[in-house]
């Protein structure tokens, strides 16, 4: 089995950047890997440094069977950078491994995630896999590996071309969704915000691609599989990221034990972990007073 390529978009975090490729290149299957590279560009001339430092990194990085390196002259913002690099790379590969900047990998995230694309390939009521869990308790009486969520993750994923192009980036039937407060609430098996933040998103109030393809994972009945124990995690909520206030809420400790995770299929919806997931997301005061602090201090 060829590993499937790696996809990592980046924009002007220098160190952010490096400690992402720094972490990749330890994976077992890194030599093996064709690496792809997106470098958005600047949206204003204080950009330009940094985006540049970035360059020089991502230029001369190694460690990868191939590096190819496509930068933009102008800014085309996250959303943009993602549906379309995303997209231009599985219209030439099967399958694809997909990482932003601020993603810090163990040594078995490669192996994981090709052996997770291999092995659910066929499975497809599964969209996508996640190489990070966000850190609610799981029940006791879980003992598996992995388990599944209608939610997705942005932070280090996998998927399939098919489960990709099947994707309406358009939300052509947003309006009927809208309109159907039952079909809002199923929306919101994998988060209480999932539904308030596709409305912003259709309000023009964000431009996330990543709650466009939650949606499309709930409009095929379809889930994310995720390992119970991290082998990926997010290190860029420390404010010097375009869309996240600085925060250790979605802090976790990484999996870097050599033993390979073991997949199981069927999986069934696990009602205690869909509840887990509901009151992470569900916003208390306390996140709120933080989030506006972080804002007037930036």
């Amino acid at each position: 089995m060829r590993p499937a390529p790696i996809i990592l978009f980046v924009y002007n975090r220098p160190e952010h950047t490096l400690k992402t490729l720094s972490a990749l290149q330890k994976n077992d299957l890194a030599t093996d890997s064709d690496l792809y590279v997106f470098s958005d560009g600047p949206k204003n001339e204080s950009d330009k440094e940094a985006i540049t430092a970035v360059r020089n990194i991502i230029s001369t990085c190694t460690g990868f069977k191939h590096v190819s390196v496509s930068m933009q002259e102008t800014n085309k913002g996250l959303a943009y950078s993602v549906i379309n690099g995303v997209t231009e790379i599985l219209n030439q590969h099967e399958r694809a491994i997909v990482l932003e900047d601020d993603i810090l990998t163990g040594k078995n995230f490669l192996t994981y995630m090709n052996n997770a694309l291999e092995f659910y390939e066929d499975k497809k009521d599964l969209f996508s896999i996640s190489g990070y869990r966000f850190p609610f308790n799981m029940p006791q009486y879980y003992t598996d590996d992995v388990f599944i969520s209608p939610r997705a993750s942005s932070w280090g994923w996998a998927t399939w071309k098919d489960r990709w192009t099947s994707a309406d980036w358009e939300m052509k039937d947003y309006a009927a969704f809208a309109a159907d407060k039952d079909q809002q609430e199923l929306f919101n098996k994998g988060g209480v915000d999932l539904s308030k933040m596709l409305h912003r998103q259709m309000t023009g109030q964000i431009n996330s691609w990543a709650i466009r393809w939650c949606y499309a994972h709930f409009k095929h009945n379809a889930y994310c599989l995720y390992p119970v124990n991290s082998v990926a995690m997010n290190f860029g909520n420390d404010s010097s990221g375009v869309h996240s206030p600085a925060t250790n809420k979605y802090h976790v400790d990484i999996n870097q034990a050599s033993k390979q995770i073991q997949f199981i299929y069927p999986i069934q919806e696990d009602k205690n972990i869909l509840k887990a997931f509901r009151l992470f997301f569900k916003v208390s005061w306390k996140d709120r007073f933080e989030y506006l602090i972080n804002l007037f201090l930036k």
